[in-house]
């Protein structure tokens, strides 16, 4: 097997990811040719972080039967695919509240709706992408966000923003399929640029861990995200 440097030069590499970005055809072939199967690395996340509830039951059957017929030496593509796409829908949600709360108006409330759009765009890509590879999509988990001053929201936004940056990453050396790192880095990109735009709005660092950004493991997003599951 030959070795991904030597399948992909630079300027394939490039044209890929700004394809992906652009053209919403390309992006759709492109995530049809994604990675491949299973989710159990997913369900356990799941499973921690909502504790032993009722929905823990059924989050833990849609894992199970997602990793049936899966290849073994793909299952953790796909399980990154559906952990994302959890982060998403959160992330998705959270900024229906914003918007549904009227806090921001003018360009700024402009700019929070593109975000929106911005991250349901992430869902369906991911949704996408895990049912043409056969697999079972994450099971959208119910979210609890504290929405009260514009000022409070912009300080959750730039947490939230820079937490899904840092996850995407932190998963980027576990991938093995590359058009699926490509993906996660592309969405990883823009989760990066909407938590630097939400700095400088609430005048925090735009680059909070200097010239390298820092990965996070699911352990780490799990604590973090686990306050807003309801």
């Amino acid at each position: 097997m030959s070795s991904p440097s030597t399948d992909r030069s630079p300027s394939q590499t490039t044209g890929l990811l700004e394809r992906l970005v652009r053209d919403d055809v390309d992006r759709k072939r492109f995530l049809k040719m994604a990675g491949s199967a299973g989710a159990a690395s997913f369900g356990a996340f799941v499973i921690a972080a909502c504790g032993s509830s009722s929905k823990t039951a059924s989050t833990a059957s849609v894992a199970t039967s997602t990793t049936a017929g899966a290849s073994s030496s793909s299952t953790g593509d796909l399980a990154i695919l559906n952990y994302a796409l959890t982060l998403e829908y959160l992330e998705t949600e959270f900024y229906e509240k914003v918007v549904a709360s009227g806090l921001f108006t003018g360009k700024v409330g402009s700019l929070v709706k593109d975000f929106g759009q911005q991250e349901m765009t992430h869902v369906e890509a991911l949704k996408g992408a895990v049912e043409k590879l056969g697999g079972t999509p994450a099971t959208k988990p119910e979210g609890k966000f504290p929405i009260s001053t514009a000022s409070q929201v912009a300080e959750l936004a730039y947490a939230v923003e820079n937490l899904g940056a840092s996850a995407y990453l932190g998963q980027a050396p576990h991938i093995q399929n590359p058009e699926v790192l490509a993906s996660a880095l592309a969405i990883h990109t823009v989760e990066a640029r909407h938590a630097a735009t939400f700095g400088t709005l609430v005048k925090r660092p735009v680059t909070p861990d200097g010239a390298f950004a820092a990965p996070a493991d699911m352990s780490t997003v799990l604590a973090a995200v686990k306050p807003f599951l309801a």
